[in-house]
């Protein structure tokens, strides 16, 4: 048996080292490498990995829980590999085997002795029982504990026929599968060789699935390749960018201010032209109206009192009418704006944009510059795809698993033309199982029987001879009971016997050693199934038994979803790393790129623009005094304010008497009135507008010679920077971008390499054939439904022998007797059952004691 599964196991190994694609976990290094995604497409399959045996599962539980009683030993390995070995002459130790079998064989020797005793007991029983022995003479005895006694026979006897009712329970439901385990075996089969086909066809496609991404890696390679001038070019510019655009940004900022400088002095000037013209005019008018008051109170009126003391006041604020500016003190800004404008004839924006320009114009320059050595670049990835393809046609996957195809074809081939004889065995099988337990349940039935009519028949007041005809039946299906059990109990135990023992050990030394891989151990025993061969496995396959390639590994990997390549280890007959070579695609890769040579030329501000900075600074509007100006723009630009004047004289106009004074002073007012609209508020906007530009002045003016010597410094600063590490930048720049374009080739020939060790043509079917041979076959459909059969009807058996001996008591009480006990003297009899009639008979048969007198039953 050990023999057959070992070709078995070997065989399904063999059959299919192939698999599915699986989303396995690349290296951590490929993911690292870019943003490409890889991904082998998953294929479905039909078959379950997993076996659920369902409610049914419970009993066989139950039935692990007895063989772990009877087995208590571990898988004994050492002991499977000298009997593979057929070592039995003087290595083998057999108190070993009797150690580990040890159970088994006293559950065997006692069923053994059930076989052999069973059939003599009941010859010995039957041959009693017809000379009136072993009461089989139809007479009872009355005992003061009689009625008890029937009590616990029949309670008893109940609870064993429920007992047996378990068994044959259990037997009828391990043998109900018999029936469609062909058909789910052929369904089973046919999942199993389909997803082994699936796996073999895959293969091809997934060569090709890793030929094409190449196109996705070139492509976007070469995108890159393209876009050079923002890949490299652009990250020269932002490792520029911190030095060189806050220097530019400067300076335009200073041509910003020059010119609001320049507004500023025009502003400026033209403020203080036009004060100084309205003030001549302000004074001017201010002068005639204070002629043309003076003139107005030399009238003969301001002569009398009350008058003369108004116009002694109005005169008195003549003094008042005068301009309150002193503009002449404050010089001119004519030459300070001449210097600017001088600055700016010459052109510092659009030298600053010239600078601007050449930083920008740096990935068109790198681009320009790198034609011929992207072209050359791309004309070598395309020879890496070439390389790719060859190595990929030359992986032995495909030769190998067109080898294994034929096993599979003949295996299926030989699975379907033996269905229909293992079809009919099962027929055999269930049939043969239907009838022991029919066998089983007959036997059952009558002592149900029996015990139904018994307790429903008998009748406590009628004596032995005259019990009901109910009660009697009942007495003689207990018996027909114990006779078939007799007849039948030993042949039952020796077909429990069998299966006992091809179930109990195919459970623990293939079932059991599947499912914790200990068999596995066994078989990777070196020299094992052939004494040349260290490693059975290495030896079939590379016919070189020293590679560690193991039975256990195998099925692991193959559990694991690893592919064929790492699982068989095929790289001892091609390595696929050496044959990609990816240090030397990706050094090649660095070689095309040596030859990139890039000159960049960035000139920030040429030397006119440095002078126009120096010249600017060196203006003067720095050295303005505005505190003077500042003064004057605080004045008013008369001396009182003129609108209230003129409502003072108006006032004072109205306190005299009526006539040509009172007329002339407020003629005077209203032309004061018109002073201010016409003088005053022109100034006053002038004054403003001179104020401001003054501030605007003086806020950019602060520090302005500082901060241009600081723009200076920081543009030669910046310039030096750039003409002196902008070679260095390039070199660092392009070894990223270099990385950059191999990386994404080492990606994806890392992937590769990872794809056809760990994921291409995964043999998880094969495993899950193995499992569906082993664990859902052999041990699922026919070990386990075996153990839980001669479980059961083992179980219903063993109790039939305390069951015929209970039915034995039992009938005495409920057949019909040929004679009885009478006695005389009813002083003997104990009061107490005279009472209750506890013997069965009634008051009237109580005549004394004497010898029991025959008496013939009611006829």
């Amino acid at each position: 048996m050990a023999r057959t599964f070992v070709f078995l196991l070997l065989l399904l190994l063999l059959l299919g080292l192939c698999g599915n694609p699986v989303s396995g976990e690349p290296p951590s290094s490929i993911d690292a490498l870019g943003d490409l995604d890889y991904e082998l497409p998953e294929t479905n399959y039909e078959t379950q990995d997993s076996y659920k045996p369902g409610h049914i599962g419970i009993l066989f539980q139950m039935v692990n829980v007895f063989l772990r009683t009877v087995q208590p030993n571990d898988f004994p390995e050492e002991i499977v590999r000298k009997v593979v070995k057929k070592m039995f002459e003087s290595s083998i130790n057999f108190d070993k085997i009797l150690n580990y079998e040890i159970g088994v064989i006293i559950y065997t020797l006692l069923g053994l002795l059930f076989v052999i005793l069973m059939p003599l007991v009941g010859c010995f029983f039957c041959m009693c029982r017809c000379c009136n022995k072993c009461g089989g003479k139809m007479h009872q005895r009355q005992k003061e504990n009689g009625p008890f006694q029937r009590k616990c026979f029949a309670i008893s006897l109940l609870l064993i026929c429920i007992i047996i009712s378990f068994g044959i329970f259990c037997g009828f439901v391990a043998n109900h599968p018999v029936r469609n385990r062909v058909k789910r075996t052929r369904t089973l089969a046919n999942s199993n060789f389909k997803d082994l086909r699936t796996l073999l066809n895959q293969a091809p496609e997934q060569i090709q699935f890793i030929l094409a991404q190449y196109n996705t890696t070139k492509d976007k390679a070469f995108s890159d390749l393209n876009g050079i001038n923002l890949l490299l070019g652009g990250g020269i510019q932002e490792r520029l960018r911190p030095t060189v655009i806050p220097v530019l940004d400067e300076i335009k900022a200073m041509v910003t201010v020059i010119k609001e400088t320049k507004k500023a002095l025009e502003s400026m000037k033209n403020s203080l032209q036009s004060l100084r013209e309205e003030s001549a005019q302000l004074s001017s008018a201010l002068t005639n109206v204070k002629s043309s008051i003076q003139n107005s109170l030399s009238d003969p009126a301001c002569s009398v009192r009350p008058s003369s003391e108004t116009c002694n006041s109005i005169r008195t604020s003549l003094n008042q009418l005068e301009s309150n500016l002193d503009l002449n003190q404050l010089p001119p800004v004519d030459g300070e704006l001449d210097s600017v404008n001088d600055v700016l004839r010459t052109d510092l924006d659009g030298l600053v944009q010239k600078g601007y320009q050449s930083f920008n114009d740096i990935p068109n320059g790198v681009q320009h510059q790198t034609k011929n050595i992207i072209a050359d670049v791309k004309g070598m990835l395309n020879t890496i795809g070439s390389s790719v393809d060859r190595v990929t046609q030359r992986i032995p996957i495909e030769k190998t698993l067109s080898t294994f195809a034929v096993y599979i074809n003949n295996t299926e081939s030989y699975v379907n033309s033996n269905l229909h004889k293992w079809e009919e065995y099962d027929s055999y099988w269930w049939l043969g199982g239907l009838v022991v337990c029919c066998l089983l349940t007959l036997i059952a039935i009558y002592y149900y029987l029996g015990l139904l009519c018994g307790v429903c028949g008998y009748d406590r007041h009628a004596t032995p001879t005259r019990r009901g005809c109910v009660s009697h039946t009942g007495g003689v299906f207990l018996m027909v009971g114990v006779g078939l059990s007799f007849l039948f109990c030993w042949i039952l135990m020796i077909i429990v016997i069998v299966t006992f023992v091809i179930g109990t050990n195919v459970e623990k030394l293939i079932c059991e050693s599947y499912a914790n891989r200990k068999i596995f151990k066994v078989l990777d025993t070196p020299y094992l199934l052939n004494e040349n061969w260290q490693y059975y496995l290495s030896g079939i396959i590379y016919n070189k038994s020293d590679i560690n390639l193991t039975f256990g590994q195998v099925y692991s990997d193959c559990k694991n979803n690893r592919g064929i390549y790492a699982t068989l280890q095929l790289d001892n007959r091609f390595n696929i790393s050496k044959q990609l070579n990816i240090a030397q695609h990706i050094e090649s890769i660095n070689n095309e790129f040596e030859n990139l040579n890039v000159h960049l030329s960035i000139n920030l501000l040429d030397a006119a623009g440095r002078t126009n900075l120096e010249d600017f600074a060196a203006c003067g509007i720095d050295s303005i005094n505005y505190a003077p100006y500042l003064s004057q723009t605080g004045r008013h630009p008369a001396r009182v304010n003129l609108l209230s004047f003129a409502y003072d004289l108006e006032k004072k106009a109205n306190h005299l008497p009526p006539g040509n004074l009172r007329q002339s002073l407020k003629r005077e007012a209203e032309s004061i009135k018109m002073i201010h609209r016409l003088h005053i508020i022109p100034m006053e906007q002038s004054l403003g507008t001179l104020r401001q530009s003054i501030k605007t002045l003086q806020h950019i003016t602060h520090g302005l010679t500082g901060r241009i010597a600081k723009i200076i410094t920081t543009l030669d600063s910046a310039q030096n920077f750039v003409t002196n590490n902008i070679s260095s930048v390039i070199k660092d720049e392009a070894k990223k971008y270099v990385r950059t374009i191999a990386g994404h080739f080492e990606q994806y020939l890392l992937w590769v390499d990872f794809s056809i060790r760990e994921k291409m043509v995964s043999c998880t079917p094969v495993a899950t054939a193995l499992d569906s041979a082993v664990n859902v076959l052999l041990c699922g459909y026919i070990i386990r439904p075996l153990n839980l059969f001669w479980f059961g009807v083992g179980e219903a058996t063993v109790f039939l022998l305390p069951a015929l001996i209970f039915a034995v008591k039992l009938a005495k009480y409920y057949r019909r007797m040929n004679s009885e006990d009478v006695y005389d003297d009813v002083e003997t009899i104990p009061m107490k059952n005279m009472e209750n009639g506890n013997n069965g008979y009634h008051k009237d048969h109580l005549y004394g004691i004497h010898n029991p007198v025959m008496t013939s039953p009611p006829k």
